[in-house]
C-alpha cells in the first residue's frame, strides 16, 4: 500500500504570510475588524523583539519564554492579554502544521484582582449636566451619555449605531450583529429620557449628511472611540475635577444596575456577555457595598438578641 503523504498546509511560509492567512481565518470566523487588528498588533509586537524565532520550534520556545520573562513586572491583566492573543495564533499554527507544539501552553495565566471603576451618582449627575445642549456637539454628548448610562452599551457599539437602530415608540435600541463585539445582536430597552434625547438629536441633523452614524462629528463624519474618550477626559473630566473614560460609564451602569435591584443574568444579557464569567468583572461591589450588605445580612445579627448587645462606649 502506498504511503499517504501528509499535506503540510502553510509550513515554510514566512511569518508575514502566516499572519495574513491567520487574519483571513479570523475574518471567516466572524471576528470583528478591531479584534483582528489587536491580534496583529500583539503578534508583531512579539516578533519585532524576536525576529529570528519563526521557523524553528526550539528558537520559538526560547523566544516565548524570554518574552514573558521580560514582562514579569507587567500587571497580570497585561500578561494575560498578551498570552491570550499569542496563544490563539500559535494554536492555529499547530493545527496548520506550521509548528509542532505551542510553547505558550506551559505559561499559565496570572490571577487578576478585579478592578472596580466606581463612579458615584453625584459625579454622573454632574457629568450629565456638563454638556451645552444648545449646541450640536453638546446635545450629541448628552444623548450619548444618557444611552451609555442607561444601557451599559460598549462605546464602539454606541458610535456605530444609526437612527434606524432606534425604535423610539417602543423604547428600544437594536445592536445588530455587525456592530456587536460578540457578533450576536441584542435589543435593549431604553428610558423615555434617552428616547427623547435621540429624537432631538435626529431632528437637528442636516439632511446633507446623508447616511452617517447617529453620534457623528459636527462635520457629519463618524466619531471614533478615542475621540469620544478625549472629549470625556478633556472637555468634561478636567472641568468637573475627576477622571472619566468611555468605558467607565459601562462599569458605572453595571454597578448601579445591581445596586438598584437588577439581576445578574439580566445584566449579562444587557451588556452582551457570552457568560457570567466576564460579567463578574463588572459586578464586583465596592467596599462600601460590602460593608452595608454585611451590616444587613450577617448571620450573627440573628444569633445575638438585641437586648444583650453591648452599647458603644
Amino acid at each position: 500500500m502506498a504511503r499517504i503523504k501528509k499535506i503540510q498546509g502553510y509550513k515554510g511560509l514566512s511569518l508575514e504570510s502566516c499572519l495574513e492567512h491567520f487574519s483571513i481565518f479570523k475574518q471567516a470566523q466572524g471576528v470583528s475588524e478591531r479584534t483582528i487588528k489587536d491580534y496583529e498588533w500583539h503578534i508583531t509586537h512579539f516578533t519585532k523583539e524576536f525576529p529570528d524565532c519563526w521557523g524553528d520550534d526550539i528558537l520559538l520556545q526560547k523566544a516565548i519564554l524570554q518574552y514573558f520573562a521580560n514582562g514579569n513586572k507587567l500587571a497580570p491583566a497585561t500578561h494575560n492579554i498578551r498570552r491570550k492573543y499569542l496563544n490563539c495564533f500559535l494554536n492555529w499554527a499547530v493545527l496548520e502544521g506550521i509548528i509542532s507544539v505551542n510553547p505558550i501552553e506551559s505559561i499559565p495565566q496570572r490571577r487578576e484582582e478585579p478592578r472596580i471603576r466606581n463612579i458615584d451618582e453625584q459625579k454622573l449627575q454632574a457629568l450629565l449636566n456638563a454638556p451645552d445642549k444648545s449646541t450640536y456637539s453638546g446635545l450629541r454628548d448628552y444623548v450619548l451619555l444618557c444611552l451609555s448610562i442607561d444601557t451599559g452599551i460598549r462605546p464602539k457599539e454606541a458610535l456605530s449605531l444609526y437612527p434606524a437602530n432606534f425604535n423610539l415608540r417602543s423604547l428600544e435600541v437594536n445592536i445588530p450583529a455587525s456592530v456587536a463585539k460578540t457578533r450576536i445582536s441584542r435589543t435593549l430597552p431604553i428610558t423615555p429620557l434617552t428616547s427623547e434625547g435621540v429624537r432631538k438629536l435626529i431632528s437637528v441633523r442636516p439632511e446633507s449628511w446623508g447616511t452617517v452614524p447617529l453620534f457623528a462629528t459636527a462635520e457629519g463624519k463618524p466619531m471614533s472611540t478615542s475621540a469620544w474618550t478625549h472629549r470625556l477626559e478633556n472637555c468634561y473630566g478636567k472641568k468637573l475635577g475627576f477622571k472619566i473614560s468611555s468605558y467607565d460609564l459601562r462599569h458605572a451602569f453595571a454597578l448601579l444596575f445591581l445596586r438598584n435591584g437588577g439581576h445578574a443574568f439580566a445584566l449579562q444579557r444587557t451588556m452582551g456577555h457570552t457568560d457570567l464569567t466576564i460579567t463578574k468583572r463588572y459586578v464586583n461591589l465596592s467596599q462600601d457595598d460590602l460593608r452595608s450588605q454585611h451590616a444587613f445580612a450577617s448571620p450573627l445579627n440573628g444569633l445575638i438578641p438585641k437586648s444583650k448587645r453591648v452599647r458603644k462606649i
